[in-house]
């Protein structure tokens, strides 16, 4: 008797599985055929490879979901690609039906030290309390950078212990506890604006001088921090970037080719909200010498934008949504989606890659994308200037600003900045490339 088709098929699954099977055991990222796997043996590899390093940190696989930056920062991009590619699913779609529950614990302060969690959620909790202008955004802005430094002291001392080195009778001198502090916010120089980290240091300050006037700590490490290091401040109103692990888990995140060109669109271009929702397919122009976009009429006048990163992308965008807007709508009278709407799928896709709600004390909002494009090209700036140093010494100038202005040419300049700028987002869009 023949054997009909469903026999076929559930051969060939039952011989597929059993290759896959031979595969195991699975020891490390390396090991597992990731794009081969359905959810549930997705699953079963989360348990051999994934959970046993997030136990290494002590945390619970269970209960605990990693984020995307973590998974790729510990080799397990493999995972989060094949959910985007293969399955069109984010991870906590899938983590929330294969492999637990959400965590219920609320806050998610980055530290495990449970004194000191408790700690700082005390002071928050008093100090709201005490403090009649104190709203709830205010305690969330006050959190995040309380928050901010105790991942950035435990990233530079290996340990998220705030309070033993301020108290009395332990093994580190209040001359140390003070080292440690400065230390954590050189480190954090490394990373963050200025501005930011004198807003963290004020916070953090508040912190240890409640644990001071409580007789918990015998010593206010922060003290004379501000004068040492002499921040420059400016307002909370001041423009919010994104940082390059927000754009990178954004990027991940976006199981869609609509929301891939919104990333590109807000973070590679620095284009607009409205800017985005308005963009129309005879706008890019992609077989140019140098790729940019058109504006006829722009906030500051006509220009034009380069595209430095994304152009395949837009690419393959175009070709699926044809010779009109990149975001159509029918019911609209322009033809085009709003900004508002823009703003929508931006909350939703950043609310799917985790990125906080409020970033260095500021709400979440599209902007913060055209403003991660400014950021990436000051920092273009200063690599293309590293790059010239040595085009300097061998002019005898001191000065890589200097042979930039006078000894470069204008194309040269302009093919430097861009080539810095496309390795600059590519690091940010794709970092394992």
């Amino acid at each position: 008797m023949p054997k009909s088709a469903d026999s076929d098929s559930e051969t060939k699954e039952h011989d597929r599985y059993r290759g896959l099977e031979a595969t195991k055991p699975w020891h490390s990222a390396d090991d597992v055929p990731w794009s081969m796997l359905n959810e549930h043996q997705l699953a079963d590899a989360y348990d051999a490879v994934v959970a046993p390093a997030l136990r290494s940190e002590g945390r619970d696989p269970q209960t605990d979901r990693p984020s995307y930056q973590w998974l790729a920062d510990n080799g397990f991009r493999g995972l989060t690609y094949t959910l985007r590619t293969y399955h069109d699913t984010t991870l906590k779609r899938w983590w929330e039906a294969h492999v637990g529950e959400a965590s219920t614990d609320g806050y998610d302060w980055g530290i495990v030290h449970e004194d000191t969690v408790a700690s700082l959620e005390k002071y928050l909790s008093e100090k709201q309390s005490a403090a009649s202008d104190w709203t709830d955004s205010t305690r969330r802005t006050v959190r995040y950078r309380l928050a901010r430094y105790a991942r950035s002291y435990r990233e530079r001392h290996g340990t998220d212990d705030l309070l033993t080195p301020v108290q009395d009778g332990g093994d580190i001198s209040e001359t140390d506890a003070v080292d440690r502090c400065r230390e954590t916010f050189a480190y954090m120089g490394e990373h963050f604006a200025e501005s930011t980290i004198a807003r963290v240091h004020d916070a953090i300050r508040n912190w240890y001088q409640w644990l001071v006037e409580r007789r918990v700590a015998t010593v206010n490490p922060t003290n004379g921090a501000e004068d040492w290091f002499d921040w420059t401040r400016s307002s909370d109103t001041d423009p919010v970037a994104l940082d390059a692990k927000h754009v990178t888990a954004m990027f991940d995140a976006a199981t869609t080719a609509r929301d891939r060109m919104l990333v590109v669109a807000l973070c590679a271009w620095g284009l607009r909200a409205g800017e985005v929702a308005a963009l129309h397919a005879d706008q890019l122009q992609l077989d140019a010498d140098e790729p940019h976009i058109e504006f006829a009429d722009r906030k500051n006048g006509p220009g034009t934008v380069a595209i430095v990163y994304g152009e395949n992308i837009a690419r393959q965008y175009r070709s699926r949504v044809g010779d009109g807007y990149l975001f159509p709508s029918e019911r609209a009278e322009s033809g085009h989606v709003s900004g508002t709407t823009v703003a929508r799928w931006f909350h939703d896709l950043a609310d799917r890659a985790e990125v906080p709600e409020e970033i260095d004390g500021v709400q979440r909002k599209p902007h913060m994308g055209r403003r991660f494009w400014y950021d990436a090209y000051s920092q273009t700036t200063e690599r293309v200037l590293a790059h010239v140093q040595d085009i300097a010494a061998e002019q005898g100038s001191a000065s890589a600003q200097v042979v930039f202005d006078q000894y470069l040419t204008d194309e040269r300049k302009r093919e430097l900045r861009r080539e810095f700028m496309r390795e600059y987002l590519s690091e940010a869009f794709d970092p394992s490339a």
